[in-house]
Formats: C-alpha cells, structure tokens, sequence
C-alpha cells in the first residue's frame, strides 16, 4: 500500500515525500482512512510506529476539505493534547512538517515558558493548537483562546496523561469543547481508566490496536547487566567509552540522580547533559538540541522524557535505574529502533531493583539475557534494600508493582560480551580508557 492510495491530497502527498517516506506504517494504513471518514478512533501502538503522522495526516487533510469561511480571527478547529512539553513541541513539528504546503496556522502551547508570545500568535487566529492541559487552561482563564469551535480533538498518549494527574484538566478541557466533535484518542496502554475515559468520550469508536499492548519492538535488542548500585556509572562510562558510544540516552528514576549521573559523567569526560521536570524550557530545549547535533554524548533524563523525545536513529538506551513501573520500561527502551531502525537497550541492574527486572520480563512476556561483564560481578553478600523514589509511589498511577516477595531464581548470568560490544570486556576494566 503507499500513500497515494489513502486518499490524501496532492500537497499532503508532496510533504510525505519530501520527508522521504514512500509506504505508510500499519497503524498509518488503517488509521487514516478511518479518520478522513469522520470516525471517532481509539489507537493503540508502540511507540516509534509513525502514529504522529497516523492522525496528522488525515488530521490536516480534514480542516482543508472543510475550510473556515466566516469572517473575523479563524477559530481553533482542531486541538491536540499531550501529556509533556518535549512531545507537544514534537507534535507540532509534524504538523509544519506535513502541513507546510497548506493554508493552515498552528500554535504549540506549553508551560515553562512566557505565555505571552503565545497569547499573541492564538489571538492572531490559528487553526491547530497542540497544547499540555494545564497551560492550555491558563490561556482559556486569560482568554486568549475559544476552544467552543473545535471539530477536531486528539488525546495523545492518554495514559500518561492519566498516570501524570491530568485527568481533572482533561474533563475542564472536555467541558469547554462542542459535544459534536471528532475525538482520537491514542494510548500505548488501554487501562481500566483508559476505557472509562473513552466511554465517556468516543462515539461508537473503531478501535486500532497495531501491536500486542506492553510489547517491546522487535528491532530492539534488550540485555540486564547485573552490577552493585555503587559501581554502575564506573561501567556506564567503561561502555561509553570503550565502545566510542556517541549517542546515548540514558534514564534514571530521578532528577537528583539525573544530574549527579550527568556531573559525573563529565568528570570521566564524557560530555553529558541531563533533561527533567525541574530543569527550565529553554535548559531542556538546549539539552535535546546538543544532544540531536552531537554536541554532547548522553543525555541523562527521568521519564519526562521516554514518550516526549523523538530522535532519529538513537542507537542506544540506557537503564541505569530500572523505572518502579514496568509499563515505563516499553517506552523508554522505544526511544531507540523506531521506524524500522535497529537499537540496542540495556540496563544495569542491581540487587534491589530484581523484583522490578521480574515485573517487567512478566509484563513484556520474555525473560531478557543477562550479561556480567568479568570484574564487575555483584557481590553476593550485597542485601537488597527498598527503592522508596520513583512515579510507583504516587498512588494515582493505580500500576505500582505488586508486593510478592522478591526473587533471584532463573536469571542467568554469562561471562561473556553481548552483541554489539566489541572489547567490552576488556575496556569494561578501564573506565579512563579511549573516549
């Protein structure tokens, strides 16, 4: 199937080549023409899968088949919400990227920066608004936007929406939108509050599910590396730099670790930069460009970032904290072999954390090789203490790991290098070596 066959117009088709891209990815081919029908929808895809351009496309196509013709500022007609400022900014790259042939306006609007630029782009008139919840209900308190015209509404990532407490927002949001609308609704996950949320929302939606649900991608090769807590940076820096790593993302579970992890980094010399919640727009928006250009090596971030970065052809993910909740493990290691490309996702992972390496193995339903590189063994005697910070203590989650006792049986453990590490094994030992 192309592009050509999915009923876009001329200039959409012209932006989809211009970007390169000649066949539609499965969620693409049974997304859009639902969507250019009128069709309520609720997608369900791994990350990396070409969702983004799944209702972009058909998205822009809509608003051109059904211009605004009234006088005065063009109202807002279609509005995308998501759950980050990293995935917003995201988004609306992809609508100038496939819209720069149409007569469309778009405005991002998120927290973290000055809302006044953005009051005056909206109150100049734009059609597409991809915005967070909370700064959109800034603009609607000052007025400086009218969600009452809306005829298009995407839920992005709607569990982490969920999971981050936007779920008030989210129903102020869905008070101030036409009852008559289109809605999209897109999750990685279809939890029980997913499903309650779509049932008030959709309209006799077609459900989109392009994977099986929690499912890491095939082009990701997945390793643990069993390692004490205290000596992961000191292996974290012999794989950086004894495999000339260039570009590495690297999660951690938070911001405090983040930028200790980033600092120490540094001081092996290895450039690094770390991205969180804390950190300014303007710090972060540097941070992901440095790190898109090659200026710095890793980039340390929480998992603000696992569904909000889109960079292409990431090589490598780094686990040096496994998350409290399984399901963030599929979308942080989804940052790497997106679009068909090959990643590699590791994680180092010490004897607190094997209940959570349990949780996750059981939720992708595969149990992960587990490699221990010759001196940097675990030392048996080590006992495993509580892991108190994370998103699982935030009991709006409503996923936080069960409680059964922890277990070691079935890991297994070789003494050996793992595909794509070549030497490892013998720099592994030399954290100061070649970088």
């Amino acid at each position: 199937m192309s592009f050509e066959s999915l009923g876009l117009s001329a200039e959409l088709l012209r932006a989809v080549s211009d970007n390169g891209y000649t066949t539609p990815t499965p969620i693409q081919q049974q997304a859009i023409p639902l969507i250019l029908e009128g069709r309520d929808l609720m997608g369900g895809a791994q990350t990396g899968t070409g969702k983004t351009a799944g209702f972009t496309l058909p998205l822009l196509q809509r608003l051109v088949d059904k211009p605004h013709t009234g006088k005065g500022r063009r109202p807002v007609r279609a509005l995308i919400l998501t759950p980050t400022r990293e995935l917003a900014a995201q988004v609306h790259e992809s609508v100038q990227t496939y819209g720069r042939h149409l007569h469309l306006r778009s405005a991002v609007i998120f927290g973290g920066v000055s809302i006044n630029p953005q009051k005056q782009k909206l109150i100049k008139g734009v059609d597409i608004v991809v915005a967070t919840p909370g700064r959109l209900l800034d603009h609607v308190s000052q007025r400086s936007i009218d969600l009452s015209k809306i005829d298009i509404l995407v839920l992005d990532e709607a569990d982490r929406m969920l999971d981050m407490g936007f779920i008030h927002d989210i129903r102020k949001v869905l008070k101030l939108v036409p009852q008559k609308k289109q809605t999209l609704l897109f999750s990685a996950t279809f939890s029980d509050d997913i499903k309650t949320l779509a049932n008030g929302l959709l309209n006799s939606p077609a459900l989109i599910e392009v994977a099986r649900q929690n499912a890491a991608t095939d082009t990701v090769t997945q390793v643990v590396h069993p390692i004490d807590k205290k000596r992961k940076r000191e292996l974290l820096s012999a794989l950086i730099g004894g495999n000339e790593w260039q570009q590495v993302l690297v999660f951690t579970r938070t911001k405090h670790g983040a930028n200790r992890l980033a600092e120490q980094l540094g001081k092996d010399g290895i450039t690094a930069a770390a991205i969180h919640g804390n950190k300014s727009q303007g710090a972060r928006t540097r941070a992901l460009a440095d790190f898109k250009s090659g200026k710095i090596r890793v980039l340390v971030a929480t998992d603000i970032a696992a569904r909000g970065l889109d960079i292409d052809q990431l090589p490598h993910v780094v686990n040096f904290e496994l998350p409290n909740v399984a399901e963030d493990y599929v979308h942080r290691i989804g940052r790497t072999g997106r679009a068909g490309n090959e990643g590699e996702a590791m994680s180092l992972v010490c004897v607190d954390e094997l209940k959570l390496l349990k949780d996750i193995e059981r939720l992708i339903k595969k149990d992960i090789p587990s490699v221990t590189f010759e001196g940097y063994e675990p030392d048996p005697s080590i006992k495993p203490e509580p892991i108190q910070n994370g998103r699982g203590n935030q009991k709006r989650s409503g996923r936080r790991p069960s409680g059964k006792k922890q277990s070691t049986s079935g890991r297994t453990s070789h003494r050996s290098n793992p595909k794509g590490h070549r030497n490892s094994k013998k720099r592994a030992n030399n954290p100061n070596g070649n970088r």
